[in-house]
């Protein structure tokens, strides 16, 4: 390849010479990302995934939160499939999708990061973010169809990789071309018409972006990589951080769904008793509206459902991991759930994707009605989630699974910045599940 400007540039980024602000803010994904994947070990998807790429994909690699090893390949995919097997991790307006599900998972697959300072390991994670959505917003102004955020955050992972491995500027260039290649262009709609476990190719860009690097340091080389081409969207990387505008989920439900959360959420003090409710009307964007199962089988169907958590978070008050797991036969739930009516706001629709909006409006049985406001999801920098918020979501999700050693995962995040990553690595290595946890079984869920 003969222009390689871009890829020395992204080589010469310093992950130890970052703004403050980027080191926050990946401290603070790191941890949400590990609680995502603590949270997400009992699910079907995760028990598929871990005994798939043990038995295909052997290797010295240690697996997150889960017994076994693979090879780098074998353990960024699994990675990638368990945060995404719950989906309460990190994304990215612009993208329409999400970064940290493969990068962090790409880079513990590497020997190399035990190398790493922590705070080189924090900048190399914020590096990684930053390529993947840098390529996600060039895919969606060039594509003409809506891919998932495999398509894209490969290219992120390959990069944090050479950066890593050690690559040369020409080894990175092949390998991103790679990685572009071969990461997995499929069809998100697709995905939310029919809620499966392929969810959002992460896991495929995950393990596309590792393979990349690795063939590349192989002397394997690739088509240029096209995302890279915009000089316009590239030429401020390293003074402009995209990464600074990700938004963090409150629920572990689709983003697009949770602008309706928060409106039934504002109307729930204003109804005494869920059994009043006869009509719940949900005004939203497009592809809001096309998150349409009312009556979910599995927990994809829960997280890709909009009336399941409108009416989780009015029955509840809430939207947590159970209301997508073991509830799913909730009577109440389910009653609620089949109230809900969508319809679609012109005017929401075309303020997507920088903004997701929603209102809602529930009739009672004495025939009063009540409004909300307008709402926009929260996490974004605009519209924060608080970092005690988070911390407590992180416990919420890795407290059941991992007990006590939640607690000192949480210190080894908060302390990684003055220490060598090792002792995060450590920590992860010796923090497994319960060896007596319930594994959630979907086809046995009860109502609580």
């Amino acid at each position: 390849m003969s222009d390689l400007s871009l890829p020395k540039k992204i080589l010469e980024l310093d992950a130890t010479a970052l703004p403050e602000p980027v080191y926050r803010l990946a401290r603070i994904c790191l941890l949400d990302l590990l609680g995502v994947s603590a949270g997400a070990t009992g699910t079907p998807l995760a028990r598929i995934a871990l005994e798939f790429v043990r038995d295909q994909y052997p290797g010295r690699q240690p697996l997150l939160f889960s017994e076994g090893q693979a090879s780098s390949a074998g353990a960024a995919l699994y990675g990638g499939w368990l945060i995404d097997a719950l989906d309460a991790h990190d994304g990215h307006v612009l993208t329409k999708g999400h970064a940290g599900v493969a990068v962090l998972p790409g880079m513990l697959s590497l020997p190399e990061i035990r190398n790493l300072s922590g705070r080189q390991f924090l900048g190399e994670l914020a590096i990684g973010y930053e390529i993947a959505i840098r390529a996600g917003i060039s895919l969606h102004s060039a594509a003409c169809d809506y891919h998932t955020s495999g398509a894209w955050n490969c290219l992120g992972v390959a990069a944090v990789a050479a950066r890593v491995m050690g690559l040369s500027p020409k080894q990175l260039a092949e390998a991103l071309g790679t990685a572009e290649f071969y990461g997995p262009r499929s069809q998100m709609m697709r995905c939310i018409d029919h809620p499966t476990m392929l969810k959002d190719g992460s896991a495929w860009g995950a393990m596309t972006g590792i393979s990349a690097a690795l063939l590349a340091r192989a002397g394997f080389t690739g088509a240029p990589a096209l995302l890279l081409e915009e000089s316009d969207l590239w030429r401020d990387l390293g003074t402009r951080w995209h990464f600074l505008d990700t938004y963090f989920k409150r629920y572990p439900v689709c983003y697009w769904a949770q602008p309706a959360v928060e409106a039934a959420l504002s109307l729930r003090t204003s109804i005494p008793d869920t059994a009043q409710i006869e009509e719940v009307r949900v005004t939203s964007f497009h592809q809001a509206i096309r998150l349409h199962t009312s009556r979910p089988q599995s927990t994809e169907e829960a997280q890709y459902s909009l009336p399941w958590a409108v009416a989780c978070a009015l029955h509840r008050g809430t939207v947590n991991q159970q209301s997508v797991t073991n509830d799913l036969a909730h009577p109440e739930v389910l009653r609620l759930s089949g109230k809900v009516r969508l319809y679609e706001s012109a005017e929401f629709s075309a303020c997507f994707p920088a903004h997701r909006y929603a209102t809602v409006k529930v009739r009672l049985g004495d025939g009063r009605e009540l409004v909300s406001d307008r709402f926009e999801a929260r996490g974004t920098p605009g519209n924060p989630v608080l970092r005690s918020e988070l911390v407590t979501k992180f416990h919420e999700l890795a407290g059941p699974v991992l007990g006590p050693a939640a607690d000192c995962l949480e210190r080894a995040v908060d302390d990684l910045s003055d220490h060598p990553v090792t002792q995060l690595l450590a920590q992860l290595n010796q923090t497994k599940p319960y060896q007596n946890q319930q594994e959630i079984s979907l086809s046995h869920a009860t109502a609580t």
